[in-house]
């Protein structure tokens, strides 16, 4: 059996990560929470510390949570990599596939977002293009500011406020009929 080689702490490492890291974990599961759903944000986090680990001894203590996001952006890209799933020769040797037990259960972003949001905006929510709904969410859900998101989606901040605009506006949009119609019920 494998025996893991001893890891030489130095405190300087121990500290950096103590200051720098630790207290930034909750924005880093937030957001992968966002990027893989909850099933996966803890692995992808784990990794991510793992990676911070390693390097903390050599960064600047500049803006840690934009150097944490980007290493959690690179390792959510490279562990999707790894993940390409394999092709299937004829559709049939998969079979019909059907949830545990009969359970239609819903996905994880849905659990989420069915977590905190009424149906008609979780409804406007979901009928959002992904690419909207996922800087909507990293922005306005986990809090993050268009720099954050633009390095954790590797996209530029105009791209990020673009989509960000038109996500509330398609929001907006899909809301609006609901709510004439709640206000005019009430003024009956």
């Amino acid at each position: 059996m494998h025996q893991p080689e001893p890891v030489d702490v130095t405190e300087a490492q121990a500290r950096g990560f103590r200051r720098y890291v630790e207290p930034e974990i909750e924005v880093l599961l937030r957001v992968a929470s966002t990027l893989t759903g909850p099933s996966d944000a803890e692995d992808l986090v784990q990794e991510t510390l793992v990676r911070a680990w390693r390097s903390v001894d050599r960064f600047d203590g500049r803006h840690p949570r934009a150097w944490l996001l980007t290493i959690l952006r690179n390792t959510n890209m490279n562990m999707h990599r790894r993940r390409r799933p394999g092709t299937v020769a004829d559709i049939a040797d998969l079979g019909v596939v059907r949830p545990a037990f009969g359970a239609d259960l819903p996905g994880t972003e849905e659990e989420v977002m069915s977590s905190f949001l009424s149906d008609d905006l979780e409804r406007a929510v979901q009928a959002l293009d992904p690419k909207f709904r996922t800087v909507l969410l990293l922005i306005d859900v986990d809090q993050l500011t268009y720099s954050e998101a633009s390095q954790v989606l590797g996209i530029p901040v105009g791209t990020v406020m673009s989509r960000l605009s038109r996500a509330r506006a398609r929001i907006r949009r899909h809301l609006r009929p609901s709510f004439v119609a709640a206000t005019r019920k009430g003024r009956s």
